[in-house]
């Protein structure tokens, strides 16, 4: 079954994304699994040893309890597709990708700052990693008083392949939301023209993704940052997506990881990273 998987630490920073993740959910008529990892405190372990056979359980119940009324105090008593779960996990970041894998989810949802506790919680250190080590696409929303629609979603091209499923991914959010999808190529100076490649990129995705609500467009600059930036603010956008690619030629360079990172690091602006193995999964002949 298709879900979103969404974690949370209980924080005010996470509320953000959990409301994203309901309304995308909802949209998009599918699951929506909502998990807290936690690890037994150590101490506790050390006395309770053996002998308390209910000692995990009352821990699974508490959390599971505390979810259920983390949603319903952000969300409303009248919840669809949804179900919670407490993850034991010494790693919240082994914790989240584990049931990832095990729910083959479609997207996972987090938000991008944490409680400031010295322990690697949900948030900050964690969403980068999830971005840099997730097999699925990794939806990142920075905390904002109230959620917008999402209308609106910039998706910046090297014109690869690897591009095309990713947006052949990207149209599962964009189609049942309605959103449009601007595709924005960053062209150097150096570079072959960037004209011709969109051209012959905007061919390509035709033949591939049946979505009509794709726009293409060439921007010239040699700080991909902050042009991609730039172009978000001037088109309202609601949401940035890029691919996190492997390390290789100097466009590449220029739209990798390390770019994802700083976009997310902007905060400005929900940001949804897709991996190239992820997309590799996806038969578009």
């Amino acid at each position: 079954m298709k879900n979103i998987l969404y974690a949370t630490d209980y924080s005010k920073y996470s509320v953000t994304a959990l409301q994203y993740a309901y309304q995308l959910s909802t949209k998009m008529n599918i699951q929506l699994k909502v998990i807290h990892v936690f690890h037994y405190p150590s101490t506790l372990l050390n006395i309770v040893g053996d002998t308390e056979p209910d000692f995990g359980v009352n821990y699974f119940e508490k959390h599971a309890s505390k979810l259920e009324q983390f949603c319903i105090d952000n969300l409303g008593y009248d919840l669809k597709n949804i179900t919670v779960e407490a993850v034991e996990n010494k790693s919240v970041l082994n914790g989240i990708i584990e049931k990832a894998q095990e729910l083959d989810s479609t997207f996972v949802v987090v938000g991008t700052k944490g409680n400031g506790t010295i322990k690697d919680f949900i948030m900050g250190n964690t969403t980068k990693n999830l971005i840099e080590k997730s097999l699925f696409p990794i939806l990142s929303i920075p905390y904002q008083k109230r959620i917008s629609k999402i209308k609106t979603i910039v998706y910046a091209t090297a014109f690869e392949e690897d591009d095309i499923h990713a947006i052949c991914k990207l149209t599962e959010i964009a189609e049942p939301l309605k959103s449009e999808i601007k595709v924005v190529h960053a062209s150097l100076k150096n570079e072959y023209p960037g004209e011709v490649q969109m051209a012959w990129f905007k061919e390509m995705i035709a033949n591939k993704i049946k979505y009509e609500k794709i726009n293409f467009e060439v921007i010239s600059s040699d700080d991909v940052f902050n042009s991609l930036r730039l172009y978000a603010e001037k088109n309202d956008a609601d949401l940035i997506a890029m691919l996190d690619r492997k390390k290789g030629g100097f466009i590449k360079k220029l739209l990798n990881k390390d770019t994802v990172l700083l976009m997310n690091d902007y905060g400005k602006y929900p940001l949804i990273s897709f991996n190239v193995s992820n997309c590799l999964k996806l038969n578009l002949s």
